[in-house]
């Protein structure tokens, strides 16, 4: 007898996709390549990664009670290849930005809207790393010059803003995706408009700036 329509029958490939797409692991795994291909810091993950650390403390007692109860080997290493991944994936996910915020620490500390981008625990290095920076400056170089140059953030006095401070280049060329049809703009506000469409899945060679507010609503995925 044939069996009732949907109880035994694949579900769409889009379908899957959609349901394989929002796993926390693979949401993690889409963090971690925005914030790796990204030129500036993206809006911190506080969620997704305490959820992430929860699971993988679950996977880890798994794992460990597995392996005392004799479970088959096999099946402890395919336990320990999943925690494995998401060790890896967490922990890559948080070293980028820890460097992005070591490269661009005094310009994230400038204003309280990209500060907020940060965790709590990455505003106290941030700062910790501005503090320590600016000491072993002052005490290596700043003071050997002229008062007129010795600002950190400055190349003099007279500057109007603060020329020193390396900040993201937002005109990067980036790999994107688009997870739905878009249509944007080549160009900044007030400019001739011209438009890009991208569809979903398809690959884009683009500049950053354009997408930028579209990867921060998650509207598109970088690669």
């Amino acid at each position: 007898m044939a069996s009732s329509s949907g109880d035994w029958s694949t579900p769409p490939a889009d379908d899957y996709e959609a349901l394989i797409s929002t796993t926390d692991v693979e949401l993690l795994k889409r963090a971690w390549r925005n914030e790796k291909a990204a030129p500036e810091i993206l809006r911190y993950q506080e969620d997704l990664v305490k959820r992430a650390k929860e699971q993988i403390q679950l996977m880890e007692e798994t794992v460990e009670e597995f392996a005392e109860s004799g479970i088959d080997p096999l099946t402890v290493s395919l336990y320990q290849m999943d925690l494995d991944r998401a060790q890896f994936l967490l922990r890559s996910y948080l070293r980028v930005r820890l460097l992005k915020i070591e490269k661009y620490v005094f310009h994230i500390l400038k204003s309280d809207e990209t500060e907020s981008l940060l965790s709590e625990q990455e505003k106290m290095f941030a700062r910790r790393c501005a503090d320590n920076m600016g000491e072993h400056l002052e005490d290596s170089d700043l003071l050997r010059l002229p008062d007129n140059y010795q600002s950190v953030l400055k190349q003099s006095i007279i500057s109007e803003e603060d020329d020193m401070v390396p900040q993201p280049e937002l005109e990067t060329f980036v790999v994107c995706k688009s997870k739905n049809f878009l249509s944007l703009n080549l160009y900044e506000d007030g400019e001739n408009p011209e438009m890009v469409e991208m569809d979903r899945g398809d690959l884009y060679f683009i500049r950053y700036k354009i997408i930028k507010r579209a990867v921060e609503t998650g509207k598109i995925d970088l690669v």
